[in-house]
């Protein structure tokens, strides 16, 4: 019997189960089997979807955008301008009112507990596309693109290699949830947050498999999937020299990849600084799947989007 997710929001990974999460993976492995076929899937005619965005990005919202529209429906795009979340108006009010005019809405913020708001006081799904402390949707499809890659998820090892970012919160929550063993290889004082790590470790033991947060780079020894990530995210462009400083061997390179099993895949959720967190030479190699990455999360999220809206 098929897991019904209809009028839930995403908010974190860690809310999901791992159930609902292989839902959301074959029903988004169905839909883009359908458009490969070049097969109409207007799931979710007449729906819209409201896109708030406190951050710019060019995966986020061309993926939302062009996915509501595969599937029939439409969505709005609503810039920091736009209605200033926070600032302008109480983020409840502008919850509320969105309820009344859209059916899905997508936020893009800052901070974390603006998204958390959003889904407390709106009564359509609210989907995370991006917070400081998570980025539930990319990892979504990276399993997706680890599952076509390795053609299973439980009882692989991800090595991530970089900042203690939400990308990493949110891989060790989805990577706890299937089964997949996940070592976050950090410098010190650059560690995902503890108590997120602890959780995620708890919620990795009832799936058998380890989630670790390590500063050697040792850690990537026998990894299936490495995983990297912009050392400066949004918002930290002031510290950027001196993270370049501190993270100059944290680099995914062909000395890193050596220590890796055969085959390891190579994963970054872009946008890429080339010859900081990762090599450009290492980018284009058969192993790197970063373009495959980016596809899925159209396929990932038209799945959220349908299961979501029921």
């Amino acid at each position: 019997m098929a897991v019904s997710l209809k009028g839930r929001s995403l908010v974190s990974l860690k809310d999901f189960s791992r159930e609902e999460i292989l839902e959301i993976l074959r029903t988004a492995d169905t839909l883009k089997l359908e458009r490969f076929r070049g097969q109409p899937h207007p799931l979710l005619a007449g729906k819209t979807l409201a896109m708030i965005f406190q951050k710019p990005s060019l995966r986020t919202r061309v993926s939302f955008e062009s996915g509501m529209t595969q599937l029939g429906g439409h969505a709005i795009y609503l810039a920091p301008t736009d209605i200033s979340i926070g600032k302008r108006e109480p983020t409840e009010d502008i919850a509320k009112v969105l309820s009344r005019y859209c059916d899905i809405i997508m936020a893009r913020t800052f901070g974390h507990d603006i998204v958390v708001d959003l889904a407390t006081h709106a009564t359509v799904p609210v989907i995370n596309g991006l917070s400081d402390e998570e980025h539930p949707c990319q990892v979504l499809a990276d399993l997706q693109t680890i599952g076509e890659k390795k053609g299973r998820l439980e009882g692989l090892k991800l090595a991530y290699v970089g900042d203690g970012n939400n990308m990493t919160h949110s891989l060790m929550f989805g990577c706890a949830q299937v089964g997949m063993h996940m070592t976050a290889v950090t410098p010190p004082n650059y560690e995902p947050d503890a108590k997120i790590c602890a959780e995620a470790a708890a919620m990795g033991k009832e799936h058998n498999c380890t989630i670790e947060a390590v500063t050697d780079l040792s850690g990537v020894a026998n990894a299936d999937v490495v995983y990297t990530d912009a050392w400066a995210s949004m918002g930290q462009e002031d510290e950027a020299a001196e993270r370049r400083e501190r993270f100059a061997g944290y680099q995914v390179n062909a000395k890193l990849m050596a220590a890796t099993n055969p085959g390891a895949i190579i994963m970054h959720c872009l946008p890429a600084h080339y010859g900081e967190e990762i090599d450009f030479e290492t980018s284009r190699t058969p192993n790197c799947v970063i373009f495959d990455q980016a596809e899925n999360r159209l396929h990932a999220q038209k799945a959220l989007m349908v299961l979501l809206a029921g």
